[in-house]
């Protein structure tokens, strides 16, 4: 049983519940406690240990009821024993007494258990056969639809097949009635398993799904997402925000006391004779992080304009101090509306004061050094994401070159590839003179490791 709570826990996980180390093991002994008779206290018991939230109760309700819906596999017994209870049930099963009125005739007593379980229509005992060898075959291991004949293959070669296969060879040639009534009942049987193996698929190849489909959402161009991808991505954008929120928001460990200062360490122990009861040591000093974010929301990166946005809305929980900036053709500042709103009104906002415009890079540079120089201090990191296309008017290099000079570093992230820089009304290449570090931000694995190098330098 231990087993089956463990490919449980990968069916919640695969649900979307979060089952840590720590939460398995406080579910399993609650389960020990009130025991596996009553399904409905079971139930109650595993949700109290593991959901954590009113969606993650009823997906974890929904997993219970799809995984116990099979009986439990039972205790296997030596093929001598497990004979003769079959042949027992056979006898006294109902189905075996109407076949012998409508003389069929009772099973040979030569026939294999799987044989004697069809004949005798006990669906008990085959649904806890299926159960068993779905164990044996490793049913929990798929991950994939293309999985289903490989896995139903299995389960029923765990089964007895091949003995079944021989005992319908002897049928045939000795009772054709009977070995009609077998090859219908395997046929029924093959439809059990396929219906199992769907099941299972269902529980245990969802995480694994999930998880391939978000692989390749992260490595995929954020300008050609296509319609039907845009929730996906910004679910997915969301959980990367969460990242960085748990990874970087905790509070900030004790400094490391990094060398001994011996000379403060002398004079603190002076009283001791210089027996050093008390130490004293170098600390390094770390500035507070202080950051300054720049988004093109214009038309030509409206497709990853919203992605931007969601990644600043999360520097915002991240980080204490950060000042957030929006332009097309003119900057406004948006850090009150990334604070006080949710992502989604936030960007709608946001997008309906400056976004979809032309984009002009030279007077939006303008803007910001009228209005908005005074943000910056030789402790700023300033990062500017956009796609540094001026449509052919002024870029104001010179500007983005004081910017630089006045901050600590100036990082450019750019949704376009290296190939494109340079190119038309492309000004990356003079603006990258001035920049500490410029990166590629083409997909949301890009864009992750870029802010999460970023935020990784106050840590």
């Amino acid at each position: 049983m231990r087993e089956n709570l463990h490919r449980f826990f990968r069916a919640a996980r695969g649900a979307g519940v979060h089952v840590s180390p720590a939460e398995s093991i406080d579910a399993m002994r609650a389960v020990s406690q009130v025991g596996f008779s009553d399904r409905t206290v079971l139930r109650d018991a595993l949700l109290l240990t593991l959901a954590k939230s009113q969606d993650e109760k009823l997906a974890l309700g929904d997993c219970f009821d799809l995984f116990f819906s099979q009986p439990e596999p039972r205790q296997e017994q030596p093929e001598a024993d497990s004979d003769d209870n079959a042949s027992q049930n056979a006898d006294q099963s109902p189905s075996s007494g109407s076949a012998s009125e409508a003389g069929e005739g009772q099973p040979p007593e030569g026939l294999g258990q799987l044989a004697q379980m069809l004949l005798s229509q006990d669906r008990n005992a085959l649904a806890a056969a299926i159960a068993s060898a779905s164990g044996a075959a490793a049913l929990s291991d798929i991950r994939y639809s293309t999985q289903r004949g490989i896995f139903s293959s299995r389960i029923l070669d765990a089964m007895g097949l091949q003995r079944l296969r021989d005992d319908l060879d002897e049928l045939t040639a000795s009772n054709p009635a009977l070995a009609e009534r077998l090859r219908a009942a395997l046929d029924a049987l093959r439809e059990a398993v396929r219906d199992t193996v769907s099941q299972g698929l269902a529980l245990y190849a969802r995480e694994e799904a999930e998880n391939l489909r978000n692989e390749i959402l992260r490595n995929a161009p954020l300008a050609r997402i296509e319609r039907r991808q845009v929730a996906e991505m910004r679910a997915l954008i969301r959980r990367i925000a969460q990242r960085l929120r748990e990874r970087y928001s905790k509070p900030r460990k004790r400094q490391r006391r990094g060398h001994l200062d011996v000379r403060r360490t002398l004079r603190r122990n002076a009283a001791w004779g210089g027996i050093p009861f008390l130490t004293a040591w170098k600390r390094k000093h770390r500035d507070r992080p202080k950051i300054v974010a720049i988004c093109d929301v214009s038309g030509s990166v409206a497709q990853v304009s919203d992605f931007f946005l969601l990644l600043i809305h999360s520097l915002h929980e991240v980080v204490d101090d950060v000042r957030s900036f929006a332009f097309s053709s003119h900057t406004i500042e948006v850090s009150e509306i990334l604070e006080k709103k949710s992502p989604e009104e936030a960007m709608a906002e946001i997008m309906s004061k400056v976004g979809f415009g032309s984009s002009d890079y030279g007077s939006s540079l303008v803007d910001f050094e009228k209005d908005f120089m005074s943000t910056l201090t030789p402790q700023t990191t300033v990062i500017v994401l956009g796609d540094a296309r001026s449509n052919n008017l002024d870029p104001r290099a010179d500007i983005l070159r004081r910017i630089s000079e006045r901050s600590k570093r100036l990082v450019w992230l750019n949704p376009e590839g290296r190939l494109a820089w340079g190119f038309g009304d492309s000004e990356m290449p003079r603006y990258a003179t001035f920049c500490s570090v410029v990166r590629q931000c083409a997909t949301a694995q890009q864009l992750e490791r870029a802010v999460s190098d970023i935020v990784a330098t106050y840590q």
